[in-house]
């Protein structure tokens, strides 16, 4: 499947993994339409980090209408044919604590925010990709949505964290299955330790330590190669069903 001339949507797009792959879609021709918050569409334009050519929509992907109405904007040059789900939080908090139990509206904003928002993108952007003409072999269009490690090995404090993304890895499969009818492929990337924003703020000893628990290469994961691998699997016609593992072999200890 071709990009170029093409709508596709980011979420998450303003910042981090999501800037890097509305970034590598817009270089291969797309309409890239980024959905973020409002804050980080803000200060990526106060530090100039939005990418020219990328349409920034204010969209909070738990708000089912937000998304219809975003998803409406995006498809209306036509056709809409890519999605990347990149947009989540990871906020840490054991079960139980010398302070007391998980909060359990925290808890519950976890898996709103990284699975129920996710679902909501794809169900409503496969909707609009389903209308868009069949290519060759009946395609239509692809989805990719970003799990991570932490739902294989959750760490200590990633109960939330751990659910949410074992969620995005089991809506996986049926999620292709479902959508196999109407020529649109479902695939997950579960990246590893990546060098985002939230790690900018952490010291080099950190970073370095972190860096020293991965086999090969021995450095964190960088989100251009993120958005390789979302760009390769959103063109593979024939890669569906399937989450791709991008961490250097790491495997996670338990804290």
């Amino acid at each position: 499947m071709q990009l170029s001339d093409t709508s596709a949507i980011v979420t998450g797009g303003a910042s981090g993994l999501g800037a890097a792959t509305a970034a590598r879609l817009a270089a291969e021709g797309a309409r890239v339409f980024a959905f973020d918050l409002p804050q980080a569409i803000a200060t990526a334009e106060s530090e100039g980090t939005q990418v020219p050519g990328v349409t920034y929509l204010e969209v909070d992907v738990t708000d089912a209408e937000q998304v219809h109405d975003a998803v409406e904007v995006a498809a209306e040059p036509g056709p809409l044919r890519s999605v990347v789900n990149c947009a989540g939080i990871g906020p840490s908090a054991r079960i139980l604590s010398k302070r007391g139990v998980h909060d359990l509206a925290l808890y519950a904003t976890i898996i709103q925010v990284n699975l129920v928002g996710t679902f909501h993108v794809l169900a409503l952007a496969a909707e609009r990709i389903a209308e868009t003409e069949a290519l060759e072999h009946g395609v239509r269009g692809a989805i990719i949505n970003t799990a991570s490690v932490a739902a294989f090995e959750g760490q200590v404090g990633q109960a939330g964290y751990s659910s949410s993304k074992g969620g995005v890895v089991g809506l996986n499969l049926p999620a292709a299955r479902d959508l196999a009818q109407f020529g649109i492929r479902v695939n997950t990337i579960a990246p590893g330790i990546v060098e985002t924003p939230m790690l900018a703020t952490v010291s080099e000893e950190f970073r370095a330590g972190l860096a020293a628990g991965i086999p090969f290469p021995q450095r964190l994961g960088r989100a251009e190669e993120y958005a390789d691998l979302a760009h390769f699997l959103l063109t593979h016609d024939y890669i569906n069903g399937e989450v791709v593992r991008m961490d250097g072999a790491l495997r996670m200890a338990p804290r």
